[in-house]
């Protein structure tokens, strides 16, 4: 097997794919009729461009290899390409989708650029016409940003491990407000350095917002799925993260235009106001306003008056009434009628029956005017008082 299958292609569907921990692949390619087992050793795994999963058709090229242990033999893969479709485009796609189910295309976690940045980090290759692009788009817009320049290969290997280092670096440099990372035009080789897992986390984890430029307006990579905003060129991105500063002296025109409008508006405005306080009869004429106080005044007074001899009159008639009332119930008067009132010598209470008496008591008797001291001789009692008794009954 070994002397006569030194190097073969074959097609067929993964199936039973393990990785081991030392970094080797095993797996089966098979069709409808047939498999085979296959196995890549780390060096080559370290190679491919794409993830190796079951379903995938793959054309695998290696020599045949007998496997003494359990008796079988297995294709050794040096070499393995994607069916249909490019190694490089099934490894964008299988990265494409793993980062987005992550949530790293998310737009809710993008930022927002500053609208006048004070520093830009520039992250390309000092040789590139990417770079002499944005810095000659940055010094005609908006000469007032200093620029830091982090030099970088874009492509080859290890370049994406230096754009990678770069991006982490840029949060020590102090007050970088917005990061470009990019390069020109190629092929997608050449811009693969911008499609790697590394490169993409890097601009996620980077805290200051990133700008991708990469490529012309049809190039398309991770990078720009990631970034806070995509440029289509390197010189668009030098667009997008400066203000022109005609554009920026122009608007503060309008705006000084604007208030200066606004100003002679509300100075008018105010002038209107204090010609017609100028006019109002409070300065006109002053004192007219406290003689019509004092007028008013004057007529409270004469009100209050008037009321208060009305009260006091009502109150005096009614006192009169009352004093009436009072004179018609008091006794004295009933004495003046020919009335008298008896009481026990020494005692203010009243007799009224003859029972509270005896003879021989000394009783007191009050008239009109006056009154007299007598001694009780004798008591009749009678149920009604019939008038005056023929003979006194008091002795004064």
């Amino acid at each position: 097997m070994e002397g006569n299958f030194a190097y073969v292609w074959v097609v067929g569907e993964v199936s039973n794919c393990t990785r081991a921990g030392s970094g080797h692949i095993y797996l089966t390619l098979k069709d409808e009729a047939a498999q085979i087992r296959a196995v890549v050793w780390r060096g080559a795994a370290a190679r491919l461009r794409f993830d190796i999963q079951d379903g995938l058709e793959v054309v695998a090229a290696g020599p045949i290899e007998v496997y003494a242990a359990r008796g079988g033999y297995q294709l050794i893969v040096e070499q393995m390409l994607p069916r249909g479709v490019g190694a490089l485009e099934l490894a964008f796609r299988q990265l494409r989708d793993k980062l987005e189910a992550e949530g790293l295309f998310s737009a809710e976690r993008k930022q927002p650029l500053p609208r006048f940045p004070r520093k830009i980090a520039i992250i390309t290759s000092p040789a590139g016409a990417a770079l002499r692009d944005i810095l000659q788009v940055i010094g005609r817009r908006w000469p007032l940003g200093d620029i830091v320049i982090l030099p970088v290969a874009v492509q080859g290997v290890g370049a994406a491990d230096e754009i990678a280092a770069a991006l982490g670096r840029v949060s020590s440099i102090p007050a970088v407000d917005v990061v470009i990372t990019g390069r020109g035009g190629g092929s997608l080789e050449d811009l693969w350095a911008f499609n790697e897992e590394v490169v993409a986390r890097a601009i996620f984890n980077c805290p200051v917002p990133v700008v991708s430029a990469v490529g012309h307006e049809i190039d398309v990579t991770i990078a720009d799925f990631v970034a806070d905003r995509r440029a289509l060129t390197p010189s668009e991105a030098g667009e997008l993260v400066v203000p022109h500063c005609d554009e920026i002296l122009a608007e503060l025109q309008r705006l000084q235009d604007r208030l200066r409008e606004s100003l002679r508006g509300r100075a008018a405005f105010a002038r209107m106001q204090l010609d017609a306080l100028a006019r109002n009869r409070l300065f006109t004429r002053p004192l007219e306003r406290v003689h019509d106080l004092a007028a008013r005044l004057d007529d409270l007074e004469a009100r209050l008056h008037r009321g208060a001899d009305n009260l006091l009159d009502r109150s005096r008639r009614q006192v009169e009434a009352v004093a009436r009332s009072l004179a018609a119930l008091s006794p004295l008067n009933v004495l003046e009628r020919g009335y008298s009132i008896t009481c026990r010598l020494g005692s203010p209470e009243p007799i009224r029956t003859a029972e509270k008496l005896e003879a021989g008591v000394q009783i007191e008797t009050r008239l009109h005017r006056g009154r007299c001291v007598s001694r009780v001789e004798s008591i009749e009692l009678a149920e009604t008082f019939d008038g005056p008794p023929d003979r006194p009954v008091n002795d004064a």
